[in-house]
């Protein structure tokens, strides 16, 4: 063989060494915030101010990804999760958000609580083209893939839950008087209109609509209120801290209606406990979530590993508090999608994953709930079983059902 023809040879393996080497580095894709050994996700919690009892979903995530991490990470990245606190104040929010996205460069924000703050940061994290993913929140434009491509809602959303109530009142108390309790921004408006509309041409059975602020330091003023309007069904949309009071406010003052608590204030460790178990008889709520002070989840494989996971990676957790449950199952949600993710960490693959859940189940959620999405639905999860609050624990009746929310 001549010396041409061999570095002929040479010259064309080469290229093919060259060419094969480039398209396995094509396959590997990133975008601001990911890389060969880690995936850094923002998060936004209230550790501070009035919806500080939500901030456990936060230290949750964090210690379940520092499980992740330690059992070799993603596809062989490390999780590097940074939370800040926003004290539930949508003017911090954006703060925090626009420090999360340009400074700290994270691949995506995930699971920021609360509806006020989600709104604050909506457009800016779409205008970014940055994931807002999974928001800690249901209300119901989280579902909007046209108008906001870059948000994602995760837990079932507000509108179905109260058109849920709303059937069952009209099914069991068709002549009740319905006074309404609610936190006077877009959640406390969102389950208030899944409510209407649940009731459809029965609104008129709605006898006194009352609104409170977040700034206000006890509700019972709305609860006396509430009372002399002669409601016997209440409706109460408030976040922990208020949803505690108004327990104790009605048994302090002898008010027994059929009480229905909206199931984002429903944690026994956060809410039931601290208004007296006494007080907290007969609630009515809902849940998609096992509750860990049910007995029937004993032997049950899910929970097992749950409580296997909090005696490792976070032993000081309220165990009673379905928030750390929830922390626990929104974080599996997003380790799932960024397996999905493979070598493609690029923040367009990541909404195209979360798009592309179907039918999944977790070590948490009830028999019969499951996460599905597509490019047209940005609702995960949309199912939800009604509960009865009894001695210390949650007890569920009636079959898992759906809402019929109205729009996106």
């Amino acid at each position: 063989m001549s010396v041409t023809t061999k570095l002929a040879v040479l010259s064309t393996a080469l290229a093919v060494i060259a060419a094969s080497s480039s398209g396995a580095l094509a396959q590997k894709k990133y975008d601001t915030g990911a890389s060969e050994t880690e995936i850094k996700i923002g998060n936004i919690m209230p550790y501070s101010g009035p919806a500080s009892a939500y901030g456990v979903i936060g230290k949750t995530e964090e210690a379940y990804f520092k499980k992740i991490n330690a059992e070799g990470g993603i596809n062989g990245r490390k999780i590097n999760f940074i939370t800040y606190d926003d004290g539930y104040s949508p003017p911090k929010t954006v703060e925090q958000a626009r420090k999360l996205v340009e400074s700290d460069e994270v691949l995506l924000i995930f699971n920021t609580l609360g509806t006020p703050p989600n709104t604050a940061i909506q457009k800016y994290m779409n205008s970014k083209k940055v994931p807002q993913l999974f928001v800690a929140t249901g209300a119901t434009k989280w579902n909007d893939p046209k108008e906001f491509p870059w948000t994602m809602g995760w837990q079932p959303n507000y509108q179905s839950e109260t058109q849920i109530y709303a059937k069952y009142i009209l099914k069991n108390f068709p002549n009740a008087k319905i006074g309404v309790l609610y936190q006077n921004d877009d959640y406390g408006k969102d389950y208030l209109k899944g409510l209407k509309d649940g009731l459809g041409s029965k609104t008129s059975m709605i006898v006194l609509e009352e609104s409170y602020e977040v700034s206000e330091p006890t509700i019972d003023s709305h609860i006396v209120k509430l009372k002399a309007a002669g409601a016997d069904v209440l409706v109460n949309i408030t976040t922990p801290k208020f949803a505690a009071q108004v327990i104790k406010k009605n048994a302090e003052i002898g008010w027994k209606p059929v009480h229905f608590l909206n199931s984002v204030s429903n944690s026994i460790g956060a809410v039931m406990r601290p208004a007296g178990f006494e007080n907290g008889q007969d609630i009515i709520s809902a849940a998609y979530l096992k509750d860990p002070t049910d007995k029937e989840w004993k032997d049950d494989e899910g929970m097992k590993a749950w409580t296997t996971f909090l005696d490792k990676y976070f032993p000081e957790a309220n165990r009673l508090d379905t928030f750390v449950i929830y922390g626990y199952s929104v974080a599996q949600t997003l380790v799932q999608v960024l397996k999905q993710c493979g070598d493609n960490l690029t923040r367009e693959n990541v909404m195209k994953q979360a798009a592309s859940l179907k039918d999944l189940k977790q070590d948490l959620f009830l028999p019969g709930i499951a996460i599905n999405t597509s490019a047209t639905d940005f609702a995960p999860l949309s199912q939800l079983q009604l509960q009865r609050f009894k001695g210390e624990t949650w007890e569920r009746f009636g079959d898992v059902m759906n809402g019929e929310a109205a729009g996106g």
